[in-house]
């Protein structure tokens, strides 16, 4: 089982475990401080924002043509910028840090 490095909105950072072969949305969502996720995977609503860690993001799949244009709309996109409903938990990605983005 992986363990995410979560950091919230107010800047604290939290160990979470995730569950390999699930959404990181999936997890994100569950937790108080988490995300939305109102589409609920669809790509469509970019409410699952979150920031990847620029240490792992070389070692999640690039995002397609339709998750980078939801992030180009969004106001507080960055380089590190995904929608957690695209990226699916491996053991992998045990450490995996992200951070969650600000509400649009």
């Amino acid at each position: 089982m992986p363990l995410l490095k979560v950091v919230d909105r107010d800047g604290r950072e939290h160990d979470v475990p995730a569950r390999s072969g699930q959404k990181l949305m999936e997890t994100l969502r569950e937790l108080d401080y988490g995300i939305s996720a109102i589409c609920g995977g669809m790509c469509s609503c970019a409410t699952c924002h979150v920031y990847i860690d620029a240490d792992w993001a070389a070692k999640i799949p690039a995002a397609m043509s339709d998750e980078r244009e939801l992030i180009a709309e969004l106001s507080h996109h960055k380089s590190g910028s995904r929608l957690s409903c695209q990226i699916e938990m491996t053991d992998a990605l045990d450490g995996l840090r992200v951070t969650i983005a600000p509400d649009e």
